[in-house]
């Protein structure tokens, strides 16, 4: 179990980073998570007494952190966006929840037929638990705090939050559909999969968070009572509540709580667009979730520095690599073929696809829930290490690119999208 002791003083020392890191790496192309992951390899190569992180052995404890995790990090992402919600406005984010995350999934997948040789549910539960873009190791390249304006958002930074607020709920079918497939066999369960697992849970999922945002958005901002008006007191925990409450009654109801979250976010949001309430909550929130992301992170670190990654073979790794250098970009650059982002910016969105956290819960969730014919520690060295590439590839280059792309944006006076991206 390791020293209790020395593990307060690293948790404490892992908060102190996350608090300085951001302003020391600010506008340098080295991101918080890979600090961390750095940070947690070196830590476990030290003669210390720590627990050794196992995914196998605490599945269901990785599965509890992670899933917080994505909760408070969603709830962070529908409160920072600022662009109202509408057809045309989010066409870009259709666009890739459409076409990238179910192709994507599909590319996995046969890649891991192909290459690794897995059954049909192993390989779907791959390319479900791979899929989705994640809300908590993207910070660079989504959009900031909340502001007035609605057209602050520029297309990069808004389709990949919009994106990754709603396709890590959406990957939820998906991996019901490999849990289904390994249990059942055959395709016996599509029937049931498509009207309990994929339209009323993703239904009780948006309605239950349009009711949570609509009824939390009127007490905070518009209560009879000026007490129970929580905008005028200023209490940014009320986040945690929101997420939470949102995300607990929609479990409850068997809908997808992440879809719930981000929606109740993106609600709660609307309800007062411009109130500076708004951005107590995200702050709250954003301080929480670089608290988790520091901490899971060091842990990450320390699963690779054990060795978690001895089961990788060099196909496995190919799998991830090919996922993060070639399915990704093409199927993203495809999917905005005729949108509204100039090409450059296109081909800026398609890379940005970062794995992370949600993938590392999907895998946790579906072995509590399934066994698929590959043994776990094969399971997890894989999507280990696709978010390990994930982490550095785009950590690295999400500062300079983005950077480039604004200081394009500031020198044309475009609002972000055609002219800039066309001389990027």
């Amino acid at each position: 179990m390791g020293n209790p002791d020395l593990i307060f003083a690293l948790a404490g020392a892992g908060a102190l980073l996350a608090a300085v890191l951001p302003r020391l790496l600010n506008r340098r192309p080295f991101s918080l998570p890979l600090a961390c992951l750095i940070g947690g390899i070196l830590l476990y190569l030290l003669p210390l007494d720590l627990p050794r992180p196992d995914p196998v052995a605490h599945r269901a404890l990785v599965e509890h952190a992670t899933e917080i995790c994505v909760l408070i990090s969603l709830m962070g992402a529908g409160l920072a966006i600022n662009r109202r919600f509408g057809p045309r406005a989010w066409a870009s984010t259709w666009r890739l929840l459409g076409w990238t995350l179910p192709l994507t999934v599909m590319g996995v997948a046969g890649a891991a037929c192909l290459l690794l040789d897995w059954p049909p549910a192993a390989a779907l539960l791959l390319g479900a638990v791979l899929a989705p873009t994640d809300p908590v190791l993207a910070s660079d390249v989504q959009v900031g705090e909340p502001v007035d304006s609605e057209k602050a958002d520029d297309e990069v930074r808004f389709t990949l939050t919009s994106e990754a607020g709603l396709n890590d709920g959406l990957a939820f079918p998906l991996v019901f559909a490999a849990i289904a497939m390994a249990s059942a066999g055959g395709f016996g369960w599509a029937g049931e999969w498509v009207l309990v697992d994929l339209l009323y849970r993703c239904g009780a999922g948006l309605l239950c968070g349009l009711l949570a945002g609509k009824l939390l958005g009127r007490l905070f901002f518009r209560a009879p009572v000026s007490d129970l008006r929580l905008a005028e007191h200023r209490d940014g925990f009320v986040a945690l509540a929101a997420t939470f409450l949102a995300y607990g009654l929609t479990e409850l109801v068997h809908g997808y709580g992440f879809i719930a979250v981000f929606v109740t976010a993106c609600t709660i949001r609307a309800a007062e667009r411009t109130h500076g309430y708004n951005g107590v909550l995200h702050g709250f929130i954003e301080q929480i979730e670089r608290l988790f992301t520091a901490w899971l992170i060091l842990l990450l670190g320390g699963f690779v520095a054990v060795g978690g990654l001895a089961a990788l073979t060099w196909r496995g790794a190919a799998v991830g690599l090919i996922l993060l250098l070639v399915i990704r970009p093409l199927t993203g650059w495809v999917a905005q073929l005729g949108g509204r982002a100039g090409p450059r910016e296109r081909g800026v969105t398609a890379f940005f696809g970062i794995r992370g956290i949600g993938s590392l819960f999907y895998l946790a969730y579906a072995l509590g829930h399934a066994e698929f014919g590959v043994p776990a520690e094969e399971l997890w060295a894989v999507v280990a290490f696709t978010v390990l590439a994930s982490l550095v590839l785009h950590g690295v280059t999400a500062t300079p690119i983005m950077s480039r792309l604004d200081r394009l944006r500031d020198r044309t006076g475009d609002a972000g999208t055609e002219p800039a991206a066309r001389h990027l």
